[in-house]
C-alpha cells in the first residue's frame, strides 16, 4: 500500500502536470519520511520542471543537477516506478537546457513510468486531497 501523498505526487506529475502541487505533496511526504535524498530528488525534478515551464532556466538547471546528484541514494520504501528511466530523462533534459542559448526549445513534460499495477490503479483513480495547513510539519 502506498502513502496517499506519494500517490498524489504521481497523479500531479503524470496526469495533471501540475508541478507546483507535485512539489507541495512530495515535500510533505519527504519531511514525514526522514528527508530521504532519493525522495528529495523526485521532489526536485518536479520543481525543476515548474521552474523551466515558468521561464527560469537557471533554476531548472540547478534543481535537475541536484536531483541527479541524489538519484543513486537508497530508500527502504517501495517506489513502484522506473526511477532509472526518469533520471535518464532528466539527464537528457539537462543537456538540452545547457545548450538552450544556442538551441532553445519549448517546455515539455516528463512522465514517470509506473511499474507497479496497484500503484498505477491508485494514481488513475486518485482524488487528490492535497496538504492542509494543519498537516504541515
Amino acid at each position: 500500500m502506498y502513502h496517499r501523498l506519494y500517490v498524489e505526487y504521481l497523479y500531479y506529475f503524470n496526469i495533471e502536470q501540475d508541478y507546483y502541487e507535485c512539489h507541495e505533496v512530495m515535500e510533505e511526504y519527504w519531511l514525514g519520511h526522514g528527508r530521504n535524498k532519493l525522495l528529495q530528488a523526485l521532489l526536485q525534478v518536479a520543481v525543476g520542471l515548474h521552474h523551466f515551464r515558468n521561464g527560469n532556466k537557471e533554476g531548472a538547471v540547478l534543481l535537475f543537477e541536484s536531483a541527479l546528484a541524489k538519484s543513486e541514494e537508497s530508500w527502504s520504501g517501495q517506489l513502484g516506478i522506473d526511477a532509472q528511466l526518469l533520471f535518464t530523462q532528466v539527464k537528457d533534459y539537462l543537456v538540452k537546457l545547457n545548450r538552450y542559448d544556442k538551441a532553445p526549445f519549448p517546455f515539455y513534460p516528463l512522465y514517470i513510468r509506473i511499474t507497479d499495477s496497484e500503484l498505477q490503479k491508485a494514481v488513475q483513480t486518485c482524488t487528490p486531497q492535497g496538504v492542509a495547513e494543519e498537516d504541515k510539519f
